[in-house]
């Protein structure tokens, strides 16, 4: 068919599906294939389908800014290695940082994908997994790097497949610079698993519809796309905001970080300018610029067109700035291992356009405050890393409480790892798992509570404290308080004991840690909640009586029941409040 020909709706339709159903196969092979629970329990992976001009048709869900990232990664990926020497059945790896929008870990496969009668492919497939280990100079995770050259192996688009065979003399540099080579290979394979499930599912569709056929509906896909995204973006006042929030440090100094974005609306065009943030700093908390454009992409679609599918043309209207050389824009050698502050940028737009939309919430916790624990088990003998992402508490609405333990909103689906599961892999035992009473950013509508995990070592070995947002506070909306924020405290109860941020600690045999995480941040004045809601908390456990009287001028009778905000408390609550927010309030 002629490629000006338009397809009626319900063809265009039905071709969608049939990609994003590759794309969802991708996925289910992936993590029924994969070697580490990193991937087939937490979901730490994001696979994306492009056309033959690059452009995004379909993905599968994973992580966000790994699914952003995808489109950058792509693009560099094929200009290094040239469209023109690709040939059926390669796969090229790239883990370069700068290009690959991750840290070197986070090693992006890529394929292209040819039919018959065309020279050049006419589709290309990517997907992205964390390795285990490519070694980087301290096992499991590296917080303290200060250049790309110690984060481990790079790979720029290297051909690891050729026309259909693995190329040995790749995979054989992988095992001898791997602590842990059989996760890091059987994931190699389980991502090359996915990519020819894919290759085959695009044959499929090509050969029921046409490739011109499908070609032309993806066009219309796209174009769909871009439209409604304007017509969404065009909704929003025009004006420019902005919003600063902090890291803690870099893991080099204890210097805050100040991160910065200013958010303009100009007709059915946005711009996320970081223009104003640090610099790249020494330590390995610096973003290449596809994980800037990443976590702008994932937000920027959550406000415009969050219940469809995404393709290239829900992005037309976004442009990310962030300059070279700064914290969001890292060049060669900045150091990137620690991806974390990606983590908690994501909300840094969201905190600038709180400002004029009222849908929006409050700051989740602000960090995806997890941890890794590794050593050698005596019980099998062999090495073991495990890690677990933690929940967190998100933020109040306008119109509802913050969810309890849920993943920070950059993780999307990213799932917490079961304690069955650590404790199989790993020499570890779990004291207790709990939610965490009083976490929550009061409001009007409270922020949802964090997780308390306390862990105990059956062996030597190693803890990582994973969390970036340990010493200032998520922020909350319209008067609504803010949580404390998240920490580890190592060895508590002892000495010795000590709360950290992001941290790297040894372990010795019954040596514990207790991680606690942040709740969300509170919607509105908490003296304005309802008294039933007041209530409801304390007899879950999420609010204890005494923040019951204290922040919400609640007091419980004998038989349990909430009484109306007497004067005397509901003054003392009051001040409570005022004090917090440094008001002046008559007694």
């Amino acid at each position: 068919m002629s490629t000006q020909e338009r397809l009626d709706g319900a063809t265009v339709e039905v071709i969608r599906n049939y990609v994003v159903s590759a794309a969802e196969q991708m996925r289910r092979t992936l993590v029924r294939s994969a070697f580490n629970p990193v991937i087939y329990d937490v979901l730490d992976f994001g696979i994306s389908v492009y056309n033959a001009d690059q452009q995004l048709m379909a993905e599968a869900t994973g992580i966000t800014h790994f699914l952003g990232a995808n489109d950058r990664a792509l693009l560099e990926g094929t200009r290094y290695v040239g469209i023109e020497n690709m040939a059926p059945g390669d796969v090229y790896l790239l883990n370069y940082p700068y290009w690959n929008g991750a840290h070197s870990y986070d090693a992006m496969l890529f394929a292209p994908v040819f039919s018959g009668g065309r020279e050049m492919p006419s589709a290309y497939l990517a997907v992205r997994a964390h390795w285990m280990d490519l070694g980087a100079k301290d096992a499991g995770y590296v917080l303290d790097s200060t250049d790309m050259h110690q984060e481990g192996l790079i790979f720029p688009g290297t051909r690891i497949v050729h026309k259909g065979e693995v190329v040995r003399d790749i995979t054989e540099l992988i095992r001898f610079n791997s602590r842990l080579p059989e996760l890091t290979l059987g994931d190699f394979h389980a991502q090359l698993s996915a990519l020819r499930v894919g290759e085959r599912s695009l044959h499929q569709i090509w050969e029921k519809f046409g490739i011109d056929t499908v070609d032309q509906a993806i066009r219309q896909v796209i174009e769909h796309g871009e439209a409604v995204a304007r017509k969404a973006v065009a909704a929003l006042p025009n004006g420019s905001w902005s919003a600063i929030d902090y890291i803690d440090d870099d893991n080099i100094t204890d210097d805050l970080i100040e991160i910065k974005v200013t958010v303009s609306i100009a007709g059915d065009e946005i711009t996320a300018d970081y223009t104003g943030s640090s610099p790249a700093v020494k330590g390995p908390v610096n973003l290449p610029i596809g994980s800037t454009e990443g976590i702008v992409k994932a937000t920027f679609k959550s406000l415009t067109t969050p219940n469809e599918p995404a393709n290239a043309g829900h992005f037309a209207p976004l442009t990310v700035i962030a300059e070279k050389g700064s914290i969001f824009n890292a060049q060669y050698p900045s150091a990137t291992f620690t991806q974390w502050s990606a983590i908690v940028a994501t909300e840094l737009v969201h905190k600038a356009l709180a400002q004029i939309l009222e849908e929006i919430p409050a700051s989740s916790g602000g960090d995806e405050p997890g941890f890794m624990a590794l050593g050698r088990d005596s019980r099998t003998g062999l090495d073991y890393v495990v890690s677990n992402n933690e929940g967190i508490g998100w933020g109040a609405t306008r119109d509802h409480d913050g969810g309890n333990a849920q993943q920070h909103p950059s993780q999307t689906t990213v799932r917490n790892t079961p304690i069955e599961v650590l404790e199989h892999k790993g020499a570890i035992f779990h004291e207790r798992l709990e939610l965490i009473q009083d976490s929550a950013g009061a409001g009007r509508y409270r922020g949802g509570v964090g997780v308390l995990r306390e862990v105990r070592y059956l062996d030597e070995g190693e803890v990582l404290s994973m969390k970036k947002k340990s010493k200032t506070r998520p922020w909350a909306l319209c008067g609504g308080l803010e949580p404390e924020p998240s920490e580890m405290v190592i060895w508590p109860d002892t000495p010795e004991s000590k709360r950290v941020g992001m941290y790297r600690a040894a372990m010795k045999v019954g040596d514990r840690f207790i991680n606690r995480t942040a709740g969300g941040g509170g919607y509105g004045n908490p003296l304005e909640r309802e008294i039933e809601a007041v209530v409801s908390d304390v007899f879950n456990g999420y609010v204890s009586i005494d923040a019951a009287r204290d922040t919400y001028g609640v007091t419980f009778s004998a038989d349990g029941s909430g009484n109306k905000k007497h004067a005397g408390n509901a003054t003392n609550a009051r001040l409570h409040y005022a004090k917090i927010h440094s008001m002046q309030i008559d007694e």
